[in-house]
């Protein structure tokens, strides 16, 4: 596998990022959340490639859900792994699950478990500023309010100890895609996300390139800024109701 360590804009964005928010710390152990897509790809190259400038320990985690449609991606993430010299984690589920909800639902815990047993106090995930706007729209139809309308957060609690990071909320699928090419990176194409029986996957296909192409060229990263706004305005009120909570005790 061609190991290009040119440094690209992408690197420096992703270095000025957390440079400027608190979401890794140097010298700590950092777990990858690894599908084998291009998302979570570019995000272990963009993470290996400034290893030496923050002295994280790497590894990759990887969730097998134990799809039929999947079969062999679990030993291709696994070379990839060992391509990059990178200590290699996985988890099997014990049961196949129906739902999107459900699958999501079991691969943090499954995440919560390998960082638990191995030491990691940061799990990061390969969340784009694209999936911020599909998350925003499910919501949105869905009725949420504020709190899920801004639900993919730069980093939020997942257990006593373990933190979820998503370094990757300004950049959209459509970078990290030509970074996976330019890097040369050995992309798995993921069958799921093609299913339109999903409503996320009828969001991405259908949805957002009506919006772009009729409403709005730039509207994943306006509906992405609006999640942020809303987020501020959320943790704004919860700081103010806890300070006023604390006061009349």
């Amino acid at each position: 596998m061609s190991q290009n360590n040119s440094w690209t804009p992408l690197h420096a964005r992703l270095h000025q990022n957390l440079r400027q928010r608190p979401l890794l710390k140097q010298h700590q152990p950092v777990l990858i959340a690894v599908s084998g897509g291009q998302d979570s790809l570019c995000l272990m190259k963009l993470l290996l490639d400034l290893q030496p400038k923050w002295g994280w320990q790497l590894a990759i985690a990887h969730c097998d859900h134990r799809w039929a449609k999947d079969e062999g991606i679990a030993a291709h993430v696994q070379q990839i792994a060992h391509n990059f010299g990178l200590p290699f984690m996985k988890q099997i589920a014990s049961e196949i699950t129906k739902s999107e909800a459900a699958a999501r639902q079991w691969r943090y815990q499954a995440l919560i478990e390998i960082a638990s047993t191995h030491g990691y106090p940061n799990v990061v995930t390969g969340h784009t500023k694209s999936d911020r706007a599909e998350t925003f729209l499910y919501n949105l139809i869905r009725g949420s309010g504020a709190d899920g309308l801004a639900a993919l957060t730069w980093k939020r609690p997942l257990a006593p100890g373990l933190q979820l990071v998503r370094p990757l909320l300004e950049v959209t699928r459509t970078e990290t895609l030509r970074f996976c090419q330019q890097q040369n990176l050995p992309i798995w194409l993921d069958t799921y996300n093609q299913d339109l029986k999903y409503a996320r996957n009828r969001i991405r296909q259908e949805l957002l390139p009506y919006l772009t192409n009729n409403f709005n060229p730039q509207v994943e990263t306006a509906l992405s800024q609006t999640a942020e706004l809303l987020r501020a305005d959320v943790e704004y009120l919860e700081n103010s109701s806890c300070f006023l909570y604390s006061f009349t005790l």
